[in-house]
């Protein structure tokens, strides 16, 4: 907390803000979806031990629930060996062991995703457990025409790059430059399948979310992009001849949203902007579908035998007497194509996953450089540090109620200039915070349909239909 910005956080108690309606609303609706998930696993196991002990952690969820919805006092992490235990106990402690619904939005939130994990870690045969996999596994099944068009487009893309001497420099270089553009926007608006908002999203109601014709149209609700200067940077790299050009990408959501930075990923790789990508996982089940390294092993599985992850069905389409449409000889071609290139890649430690305890703390970014040193001197290497989606956006500013014309630069404080990390956050917004609009735009926005009015809210900004791009040249 004493490395924090002295901007106020958001709390659960605004009742104009979305923090408010997360922990009424949301939250119990996630440990709900958990409890029914470990139900669905206990009667799945014959094994008496691990049911005993998953009606345990049912118990233990249902517990947390009640304590949320009935406004109790946060209590201690218990110690299940792990090093945050005390980071987490003592931030509780310096906030005056609060109650749910009076609280920094931000570290309620980290420390509702570490209690739960905590049922798990303690156990025996539930240990390794992620309550979230199966949702995330088959949003990403359900996202099966945005994943097939993507795989046609990034092969057609990187078999030109390959072949296609016919350009002249110039003509290359802008090329690559409008390429590198559509494939951040890719992983920008890939972020809009976040599973702990989509609690009543249909799957049809996913998949309109994706794909060429809804990026295109949302292309107009970027309100900054300063893409251009994160290519500058990569570009001077490469012009330069550096060795070792390096970009790294901490990690959202599983699912769809890591297949689109997979897809960035290994256009960086190939068009030579860089030459090493290092992804950044969470540790444990964080946040409904981010990223833990299993997720990886799973997609990359997926992907591996696409027919029979396509066309078998899911629990759901059981249950409804569906069968999946089979996939044609080109689709599992194409799919085929990004397993071998991904998997090369990954072999050959160009595209590596470095998992740190750190992006699953408590509290913001503005703690890295006092907090975690050797991850912040490790980050220095990078040329890029993309930081993906909401969360992390919250992290970087402090989840504070800045002035939303306050310069990006600004409020990510000691990431800012000088910290010696360039960084890039593709954001669509699903919170609050936001900086870096021109003077009047917030009030302009919400002045439109659903943006909030004269309400003292900006609504605008939780739906995920708006979004941000913005860079800081740390060094």
């Amino acid at each position: 907390m004493e490395f924090d910005t002295k901007t106020p956080p958001y709390r659960t108690g605004d009742k104009s803000s979305f923090a408010y309606v997360s922990a009424r609303d949301r939250w119990p609706v996630i440990i709900t979806q958990a409890i029914d998930d470990v139900y669905r696993s206990v009667t799945e196991s014959d094994d008496s031990a691990k049911q005993e002990e998953g009606k345990k952690i049912i118990a233990e969820l249902a517990r947390l629930k009640y304590e949320l919805q009935h406004d109790r006092q946060l209590t201690p992490i218990r110690d299940d060996g792990k090093a945050d235990v005390s980071v987490y106990n003592h931030e509780l402690e310096q906030l005056g062991t609060p109650n749910w619904f009076d609280i920094p939005w931000l570290f309620c939130e980290c420390y509702l995703y570490r209690r739960i994990n905590t049922s798990f870690s303690l156990s025996t045969h539930w240990k390794t457990y992620d309550v979230f996999y199966r949702q995330k596994i088959n949003t990403f099944r359900s996202s099966r025409p945005a994943v097939l068009e993507l795989a046609a487009r990034y092969k057609d893309l990187i078999t030109q790059m390959g072949h296609d001497r016919r350009k002249t420099e110039a003509g290359r270089d802008e090329a690559q430059r409008i390429l590198f553009f559509e494939m951040c926007e890719i992983c920008l608006w890939g972020n809009a399948t976040d599973l702990s908002l989509l609690t009543s999203l249909t799957y049809e109601d996913i998949q309109k979310l994706q794909g060429s014709e809804a990026r295109k149209a949302s292309e107009k609700n970027i309100l900054v992009n300063d893409l251009g200067d994160a290519y500058e940077v990569l570009k001077k790299s490469q012009r330069e001849g550096k060795k070792e050009r390096r970009v790294d990408i901490v990690l959202d959501n599983a699912g769809f949203e890591l297949y689109v930075d997979l897809i960035l990923a290994g256009y960086l790789l190939s068009s030579g902007l860089a030459t090493l990508v290092v992804l950044h996982p969470k540790s444990i089940p964080w946040f409904v579908s981010d990223v833990v390294p299993g997720d990886f092993a799973a997609f990359l599985g997926a992907l591996a035998d696409p027919k029979r992850f396509y066309e078998t069905p899911s629990d759901d389409e059981k249950l409804q007497d569906k069968t999946p449409p089979p996939l044609s000889e080109k689709d599992s071609a194409d799919l085929g194509f990004l397993f071998q290139e991904w998997t090369r890649m990954h072999a050959e430690g160009q595209l590596i996953l470095r998992p740190n305890a750190f992006w699953t703390y408590p509290g913001g970014y503005w703690r890295l450089p006092s907090v975690e040193k050797n991850l912040y001197e490790d980050l220095k290497n990078s040329e890029l540090v993309i930081f993906k989606g909401d969360l992390n956006y919250r992290k970087l500013t402090g989840d504070a109620a800045w002035d939303p014309s306050t310069p990006f630069t600004e409020a990510i404080g000691p990431l800012g200039p000088g910290s010696g990390v360039n960084v890039l956050a593709l954001r669509t917004c699903k919170a609050d915070v936001v900086v870096g609009l021109t003077p009047g735009q917030d009030e302009e926005i919400r002045e439109k349909e659903e943006g909030g009015g004269d309400g003292g809210a900006r609504k605008w900004a939780w739906n995920g239909k708006w979004a941000v791009v913005s860079f800081s040249q740390g060094r």
